[in-house]
């Protein structure tokens, strides 16, 4: 059976016409018996070959990554950068291996980013702290190089920048399809950047990073949506796209809705607090079965899985507290998982028309 990605290759290089490419897709699709739109392809091994390619990428990226010296912590960023262009010119552009070709584009991306970070910090200067303890009468101290606040904001900004251009450039050359995702996640790395520069205050503590981190994510659910209404059949490379950009954007909305709520930090959850998250990952779901997208319910998993091993820590020992949580949240995922193409249908009918057209069909 051929692959999405070989049909589009076929059709790139003048050998069927997308006419064809649609009609045989559509076709295979019938057969199934279940449309292409609610399967959600991604197609990542073919075959155990991908596996041993990406096993060998992996081993040289290690390599590449811990050549570097004090003088010059970039290195080992830049290195890491140019092997995974050299390795993809191979198993990218000639041979279009998928596995391979997510690792060494988010091996490039990261190896670009952490070059400029590197970079960016060998030119901020540190200044010293130094830590005094009295032990038997001594007195001892010890002596911490530490950046302020904005400088380790410009070296994030810097490696924002750096991270979406190379991305930029993999996309220019090789067409991944996680590669727009990737130059986004820069970007939002680069706007973070820029306002914990502006304000002076470490990523950690500045109050204004989680409700930008939310309007970064609404405005890449939004540029995910543009990609997925151009191509509601999901036939063509475009939806790739859109699901690359769908699961950036789930826990930029996720993290800052469930950090409000107390979940994250190890703070014990109240009865309120997690009929709230049962809320919130509620109308995730929603939204998931309107769009078709399942990345929202798999990003805010995790708080939800925190949330209620919190609240039912208080009823019984903690072996059965984690046993009764995945449970229930496993039990309602499989659930929702048997039934989606009916609950996407039940979502559906209570659209108004014009929205459901252009919307993915439900089975």
């Amino acid at each position: 059976m051929y692959s999405q990605a070989e049909l589009q290759s076929a059709v790139d290089a003048g050998v069927l016409s997308e006419e064809a490419a649609q009609a045989l897709h559509a076709h295979v699709a019938r057969l199934r018996a279940m449309p292409v739109a609610d399967e959600e392809n991604v197609r990542l091994v073919t075959g155990f070959n991908d596996i041993f390619v990406t096993i060998a990428c992996g081993l040289v990226i290690f390599s590449a990554l811990n050549v570097k010296t004090s003088a010059m912590p970039w290195l080992g960023g830049l290195l890491v950068a140019v092997a995974c262009w050299l390795m993809a010119e191979i198993f990218t552009r000639k041979r279009r291996m998928a596995l391979p070709s997510l690792v060494l584009l988010a091996a490039f991306v990261l190896g670009a980013g952490a070059c400029a970070w590197g970079i960016a910090g060998t030119l901020l200067p540190t200044h010293d702290i130094v830590h005094t303890w009295q032990w038997q009468g001594e007195t001892n101290s010890w002596t911490e190089h530490v950046r302020y606040p904005w400088q380790e904001a410009v070296m994030m900004l810097c490696a924002g920048l750096a991270a979406s251009l190379a991305a930029l450039a993999h996309w220019l050359r090789f067409r991944v399809a996680a590669a727009i995702a990737a130059g986004i996640g820069g970007l939002v790395a680069l706007a973070l950047g820029a306002v914990g520069a502006a304000s002076g205050q470490s990523i950690e503590a500045n109050p204004v990073i989680a409700p930008a981190a939310l309007v970064c994510g609404i405005a890449v659910f939004a540029f995910a949506m543009r990609w997925d209404l151009s191509d509601p059949q999901r036939r063509t490379q475009r939806a790739d796209i859109a699901f690359w950009l769908h699961l950036l954007a789930a826990p930029l909305l996720a993290h800052p809705l469930f950090y409000w709520m107390g979940v994250l930090g190890g703070r014990q959850i109240t009865m309120a607090t997690g009929l709230g998250v049962l809320a919130i990952y509620l109308i995730f779901a929603l939204v998931a079965l309107t769009v078709d997208r399942r990345a929202l319910l798999v990003s805010a998993l995790a708080y939800v899985l925190a949330a209620m091993f919190s609240l039912l820590n208080h009823f019984g020992s903690v072996g059965a507290t984690m046993a009764l949580t995945t449970l229930v949240i496993g039990g309602a995922l499989l659930g929702l998982s048997v039934f989606w193409a009916t609950l996407r249908r039940a979502v559906l009918s209570m659209l108004p028309g014009d929205w459901t057209a252009r919307l993915p069909a439900a089975a």
